[in-house]
């Protein structure tokens, strides 16, 4: 089979693009011209240099596709949600256009379980309403997103899986893991009540690149979309201390009342709106609902119809993650 995946540069892209490979499957790229590739050119993978936003370019690389796995987007907790919406809602438009009438098995969108309301969640499935707005840029886009593919989906036939991933980790995430450590190291993480018990919707990569190739295979999955997490209760806690006692880092030991740290993150935002900030100021609400809301999501649908049983357990896969950091971060 013939892959086509975007976002392959990227860390869960990149993931999907090895195990592609290691599969004996063909695997092309559609890669920026100013991204880094080298990885992707030892292994064999056939780039495609340019952008999301070219249809002609776009339609070139779908030809004679048998799967896209579209995984590229803008991620993020602060900035215009115009930008956002260019690069997660306009982009997949064009790459989506491109694919009606293409003879393809399959359309692997990338989701997150971020479009869902940002609430407790106990056990929350693929029923839940999605709210009309979010309050950041990316949650908003993604929902717009998954709405213009499953269109595509009911109006043309393009062959959609939506997939929900929680927060993903493992091996070279680049972006969140490395944050995480840096504020262990300066004693800036806290947990936000509860005692950093609630429920955080972890996934290892290892298990998402599985749901991936059960997406792909099983034809009852088009058409559909399916939360995915690791399967297990991991608490704030369990997560964050893991991470510190694999790295000789303290525990966090402050622990704010939600009312107090939300309070904080609502003025941390306002002012940061008013000064007109480019960046995310230390306190914004993504960061609170990753550290202080429950998220518990039900993953019995994918169980059900996908056969998803997530090989690798929460510890085993830390212990992964772990090892490769302290090589990279120690």
């Amino acid at each position: 089979m013939r892959f086509v995946i975007t976002g392959a540069t990227g860390f869960i892209g990149g993931h999907i693009a090895e195990a592609c490979l290691d599969r004996d499957q063909q695997v092309s790229a559609l890669v920026r011209p100013t991204s880094d590739v080298l990885e992707l050119e030892k292994r064999g993978v056939t780039l495609v240099r340019g952008e999301l936003s070219d249809p002609a370019l776009v339609r070139s690389v779908v030809t004679e596709a048998d799967v896209v796995v579209h995984c590229a987007a803008k991620v993020g907790d602060w900035g215009p949600a115009s930008e956002y919406r260019l690069a997660n809602v306009e982009n997949l438009c064009v790459l989506l256009d491109a694919c009606k009438g293409q003879a393809l098995s399959r359309f692997i969108h990338m989701s997150s379980l971020g479009v869902y309301a940002p609430r407790h969640h106990h056990g929350t499935d693929e029923n839940e309403p999605l709210p009309r707005r979010h309050r950041d840029g990316y949650s908003q886009s993604k929902v717009e997103a998954e709405q213009l593919a499953l269109r595509y989906y009911q109006d043309f036939g393009v062959p959609v899986v939506i997939l929900r991933p929680g927060f993903v980790y493992g091996p070279r995430d680049r972006a969140v893991m490395p944050r995480l450590i840096e504020g262990l190291k300066e004693r800036a993480i806290r947990y936000v009540g509860a005692r950093g018990e609630k429920a955080l919707n972890t996934i290892y990569i290892g298990n998402l690149v599985q749901a991936v190739f059960l997406a792909v295979e099983l034809e009852q999955a088009v058409g559909q979309l399916y939360n995915l997490t690791d399967g297990e209760y991991v608490s704030k806690r369990r997560f964050i201390e893991k991470i510190a006692d694999a790295m000789g880092l303290p525990h966090p030991h402050l622990m704010p009342p939600f009312w107090l740290a939300w309070l904080v993150t609502w003025c941390s935002e306002k002012l940061a709106t008013l000064r007109g900030a480019k960046t995310a100021p230390r306190f914004n609400f993504t960061r609170l609902k990753f550290l202080g809301l429950n998220l518990d999501f039900s993953i019995e649908k994918a169980r059900r119809e996908l056969g998803y049983r997530p090989r690798w357990t929460f510890d085993d896969a830390m212990v992964e993650t772990m090892d490769w950091y302290k090589k990279h971060y120690g």
